[in-house]
């Protein structure tokens, strides 16, 4: 998928603190534009409602970043079997796997524990002319009762931290329906091999392929892992 910063005059700030720009995206059916943060160097949390996340100074832009890893999921889902399918994307950020499924029909809920996640959703549906998408605040770590299961879970580069393989397989297991599939994207990080244990030892099959370039043919080094469980597989607790 191709990615460029548009004119100068979309750099402006939409809330004093940060700065913003558009990038059109291809490869995965018709392009999207999404407003991204500038760089990485951006923060903006004058309630504090990002450090009450969790989420440190150094890790508050990465929600708002177009990353490979989610321009990889996004080519997945771009053909991906959708049809009768509650999906849920974990850790969205800017959300493009969720907004490639939504605009082809699909029944997805994106999900987020960054205080402007869902504000930048918004403001992307709007560019692209799609209607309202569901949308949870959703932390890893703590009940999320109304969110519900879902037949199919996937997520993008979302065990950058060595925490965040027990959180995530447990937050799965909550949220996953007796039947369903799970695809991660990772980008070759240390922690997706303790994700994958924590992930069998809870009943799910594992499978991986290495994935070497974008939809684009940009190189691109990572793995697409999809882990499954049937009917007659009981959860875990």
């Amino acid at each position: 998928m191709l990615h460029q910063s548009a004119p100068a005059a979309a750099l402006r700030a939409p809330s004093p603190g940060y700065q913003v720009k558009l990038e059109t995206v291809t490869g995965s059916g018709a392009d999207l534009t999404l407003r991204s943060l500038l760089d990485r160097v951006q923060f903006h949390d004058p309630e504090g409602d990002a450090e009450r996340a969790g989420i440190p100074p150094a890790s508050w832009p990465l929600f708002g970043l177009l990353w490979p890893s989610a321009q990889v999921l996004a080519g997945v889902m771009a053909g991906f079997e959708i049809e009768g399918k509650r999906m849920l994307e974990l850790g969205c950020g800017l959300a493009l796997a969720s907004l490639v499924v939504h605009r082809r029909g699909g029944d997805i809920t994106a999900t987020d524990c960054h205080p402007l996640a869902a504000e930048f959703l918004a403001h992307n549906l709007k560019l692209n002319q799609l209607p309202a998408m569901n949308y949870m605040h959703a932390h890893w770590s703590e009940p999320n009762p109304l969110l519900g299961r879902f037949d199919v879970i996937i997520g993008s580069d979302v065990l950058y931290d060595r925490d965040q393989p027990h959180a995530l397989s447990r937050f799965i297991e909550r949220h996953a329906q007796p039947q369903v599939e799970v695809l991660i994207v990772d980008p070759s990080r240390g922690n997706q091999n303790s994700f994958s244990r924590m992930m069998t030892g809870l009943g799910f099959s594992h499978q991986a392929r290495q994935v070497r370039c974008l939809p684009d043919g940009v190189a691109f080094k990572g793995q697409l892992h999809r882990y499954g469980r049937t009917a007659t597989a009981a959860p875990r607790s």
